[in-house]
């Protein structure tokens, strides 16, 4: 018998023991795929995948880490990333670390599958230091004013391995499941797990990518369900307690499955703002520089929001004077606008930052049933 404050050693493994593929939860599979397979074709008429690539996986960064109270822009994050990081707070390099643990995770499980090592080393990578599995009690999860338990995971490294090994076991033999049903319900048995003293929401956000990439449903890490859950926090953290408490699968599934459904959607939404801000400044570029200028600058404006003269130099191959040249023209322009950041200065694309860090348009979702 489950209680919150006892430590959940008896957390069953997957697949749970009652039905999860309803007819509600399959009709949402169905149209979170019609969803994903539209964003696949989105992200392909984006002339530089680089674009997606960059700039996407760092806005996740810092919606994952808002939702653990880590809090910074991402107006910040754009200017610590160009510079390296240099001088930048410890909140704006945690939530970079979050990329590079990304970034290194969608690499890994094109090589191997998901694992337990695949998860240590993104936490590590997360928390900058070397993770093992928890192996000292006393784990809380609750209220911190009142120090009432919600929840307390289970205890002991050996243990927590062998939740672990069943968890990974599960990824790759559940194949009469949806794959968006697993990811689903393995989001949930990690985050019960709770393996690491610190960094378990943000390792866990980023294997649900990963399950994706993994099973063939993206094939490129564009689709982040970070500020989805950040909109709908308390009802994600109600979801997830209920499912402990009271075997509630099917309206946590049905909750995740509207994530991917309604965060497809409004990426479509901002690709296509993307392309038609791409459009225009390829036009204004025209008119605005010599007729010899390098088409490489283009793709360097839109790579990330901001960039420095070296880098329209080493990507242009261009002389300083000329990069300056052209920089100041585009300013000139209306094109970008120049900032400084302590010694350094700055050019920015103020119309893709724009469509990159609005609010999420998010659709309405359907009518759904429960059965």
């Amino acid at each position: 018998m489950w209680r919150p404050e006892s430590p959940y050693n008896d957390l069953p493994d997957l697949p749970p023991k009652v039905e999860v593929e309803t007819r509600s939860v399959l009709k949402q599979v169905a149209e979170a795929r019609a969803s994903l397979a539209a964003l696949d074709q989105a992200a392909r008429r984006i002339p530089n995948p680089t674009v997606l690539l960059n700039a996407l996986p760092l806005l996740e960064a810092q919606a994952s880490s808002e939702i653990e109270n880590i809090v910074t822009t991402a107006d910040e994050l754009f200017t610590a990333d160009q510079l390296d990081a240099d001088g930048s707070r410890p909140e704006a390099k945690e939530a970079l670390r979050y990329r590079q643990a990304l970034v290194n995770g969608v690499a890994s499980v094109r090589r191997r599958p998901l694992s337990t090592s695949t998860v240590i080393d993104l936490c590590s990578t997360i928390q900058a230091r070397e993770m093992r599995l928890r192996d000292l009690p006393g784990t809380f999860v609750g209220n911190p004013t009142t120090r009432q338990p919600v929840y307390t995971p289970p205890e002991g490294s050996r243990l927590i391995a062998e939740r672990l090994d069943a968890w990974s076991h599960f990824l790759h033999t559940s194949r009469d499941l949806d794959p968006l049903v697993v990811m689903a319900l393995s989001h949930y048995q990690f985050e019960a797990i709770h393996p690491f003293s610190d960094g378990n929401g943000r390792t866990g956000r980023i294997v649900n990518i990963l399950v994706l990439i993994d099973r063939g449903l993206v094939s490129q890490p564009i689709l982040y369900l970070s500020r989805y859950i950040i909109e709908r926090r308390a009802e994600y953290y109600r979801l997830l307690l209920a499912v402990t408490a009271e075997g509630a699968w099917e309206e946590w599934t049905l909750f995740m499955l509207e994530g991917v459904r309604s965060t497809a959607l409004s990426t479509i939404e901002k690709i296509d703002d993307i392309q038609a801000v791409h459009d225009s400044v390829q036009s204004e570029l025209r008119s605005a520089l010599p007729s010899g200028a390098n088409a490489d600058l283009l793709d360097v404006l839109f790579e990330q929001p901001y960039c420095r003269i070296g880098t329209v130099m080493a990507r242009c191959g261009v002389s300083r004077p000329t990069a300056t040249k052209w920089l100041k023209l585009l300013v000139d322009a209306g094109v970008l606008r120049t900032i400084r950041v302590g010694k350094h200065s700055l050019y920015l694309n103020t119309r893709f930052l724009d469509v990159l860090t609005r609010a999420e348009r998010v659709p309405e979702p359907p009518p759904t049933t429960l059965r």
